[in-house]
């Protein structure tokens, strides 16, 4: 009796391990706006709801093993979680870039999903990022993948590689071409404005360029991240399946 209850509690630890780790590493999950004891009760309820239909193929936990296949899960659980969070990441950089660009680098608030000061453009860049997340159910599709983990990543067999680290590095510089892609346009527009009021400051130097240029690069700004906002719900909808596959390949790297 003893025994089957101690299997039971080790392959509970195994899933809970796992579901954890995503929930410390991916994106909106492991918010800081979220109550811990919210994300733990979360935790638990997942847990238990892919227990019986992972049941099966989870290895008993010995002393000699369970330090081995605890860090494989969370190992795991991890990837998964920040293959997503790099496209965030990507994103806050992009704000960044642009708001250097514009004359806005300076202009900080606490950041509601890290809980850290970043540049405004940055913190609006990734909450819009976070509502399309949320309106293209991509949190659905991180817990599909996380089921679907146990069956192409079976618990015990996690082994870590130089493919695999080599994998997550590539993944890792996706951030900066998720940058410039997303930072692109406006960052082009405030450069011609730059050019363009550099001739007229040539022209005529009594003008005030400096103070203008601040200015009309923020309207104009403005106005080319509105225009492209339209573009961001299938730029997104593709990083995020990207970031979902480049996991699943990293975990059939690390078998």
């Amino acid at each position: 009796m003893g025994s089957g209850l101690e299997s039971v509690i080790g392959r509970l630890l195994i899933v809970g391990a796992r579901v954890s780790a995503l929930m410390v590493f991916a994106p909106f999950l492991a918010s800081a706006t979220i109550a811990p004891r919210i994300k733990a009760a979360f935790a638990v309820a997942l847990t238990a709801l892919l227990y019986p239909v992972v049941a099966a193929g989870l290895p008993t936990l010995t002393s000699a093993t369970g330090w081995k296949v605890a860090g494989g899960e969370i190992v795991v659980g991890m990837i998964m979680g920040i293959m997503l969070q790099f496209v965030f990441e990507g994103l806050e950089l992009a704000g960044q870039v642009v708001g250097f660009q514009v004359g806005h680098s300076l202009a900080n608030l606490i950041n509601p999903l890290t809980d850290v000061e970043t540049p405004i453009l940055a913190n609006f860049y990734q909450a819009v990022a976070l509502l399309i997340f949320l309106e293209l159910n991509i949190h659905h599709w991180i817990l599909r993948g996380l089921a679907k983990s146990f069956q192409y990543c079976p618990p015990g067999m996690v082994v870590l590689t130089p493919a695999v680290a080599e994998q997550i590095w590539r993944a890792a510089g996706g951030m900066l071409v998720i940058a410039v892609q997303i930072a692109i346009p406006t960052l082009i527009a405030t450069m011609l404005i730059d050019f363009t009021l550099g001739f007229v400051g040539r022209a005529s130097p009594q003008l005030p360029v400096l103070f203008v240029g601040i200015s009309v690069k923020s309207i104009v700004a403005f106005l080319m991240i509105v225009g492209t906002l339209r573009f961001w719900p299938g730029l997104l909808e593709k990083y995020f399946g990207e970031a979902l596959a480049t996991s699943e390949q990293v975990m059939h790297l690390a078998r």
